[in-house]
């Protein structure tokens, strides 16, 4: 049985790491067809930043969330841990593809169309909501777990 689960997994891994291959190629000829060669600094830049934001803050905050949960509580369910951490990763996402409307409004654009939102207020909103969707993420689960517990005695 263990050979068959391998051989599933194996293959598995191969097919993601071929389309991921596969994307990374079409992306590439995207880049070299549509766009424009003097862009390219600001693509990698961009890269860059990205690369940056994601390894330096966002898997930082994961990681240092995970430990301060496992310390402070040492019985923390590791589906609870993956809820928090996931809910930190959609906040840091959303929060990295907001910043910059915010700070562009607040500067101010020569069309008042371009940002017509709220986007301060519409974040804080989307955080709420995060918060309560995590919130009610993690009773659920823990009602569950405890529901089959008290079934299974």
């Amino acid at each position: 049985m263990s050979d068959i689960r391998n051989s599933t997994i194996a293959r598995w891994r191969v097919a993601l790491v071929a389309v991921g291959l596969l994307l990374l190629l079409v992306g590439g000829v995207t880049l070299l067809n549509d766009v424009n060669p003097k862009r390219y600094i600001g693509i990698a830049t961009w890269f860059v930043g990205a690369l940056i934001i994601h390894d330096g803050i966002i898997a930082f905050a994961v990681v240092g969330v995970n430990v301060a949960l496992r310390r402070a509580g040492r019985r923390v369910p590791l589906p609870v841990l993956l809820i928090l951490q996931g809910a930190i990763v959609v906040g840091a996402i959303i929060a990295l593809i907001v910043f910059p409307e915010i700070a562009k409004q607040s500067i101010g654009t020569g069309n008042t169309t371009l940002l017509p939102l709220d986007y301060a207020r519409n974040l804080i909103l989307f955080y709420v909501a995060l918060a309560v969707v995590t919130a009610v993420g993690i009773v659920v689960y823990l009602r569950v777990t405890a529901r089959r517990r008290s079934r299974a005695t």
